[in-house]
């Protein structure tokens, strides 16, 4: 026996870049975007802020660059950890799925 009741559901249609404030949807293909995300605790100066920035694909490897320079900027005369830019930030590549 199935008991059925209707429910309200939201969806989420898209996701607009907070920086370009294009559309993050690809034809045929969904919603296709990156999230820059922190929340601060007890201690840090932003304690209790909470932000969260949505990024089309263009947009997250300008972000990832800007870092990947920073980062290289810092640690150019640092002998004991030579810069390596080879996967900056990235956890996997073919993971069409989100597995793992």
């Amino acid at each position: 026996m199935e008991n059925k009741t209707l429910a309200s559901v939201d969806v989420v249609e898209d996701v607009i870049c907070d920086v370009c404030r294009s559309s993050t949807r690809i034809p045929d293909y969904g919603l296709q975007y990156g999230k820059l995300e922190a929340q601060w605790g007890y201690g840090a100066q932003h304690d209790g802020e909470h932000y969260r920035v949505h990024l089309c694909e263009p947009c997250f490897f300008r972000v990832l660059s800007g870092l990947r320079r920073e980062r290289m900027v810092n640690g150019m005369f640092d002998d004991d950890r030579p810069f390596s830019e080879d996967g900056f930030g990235l956890i996997s590549t073919g993971n069409y799925w989100e597995q793992g």
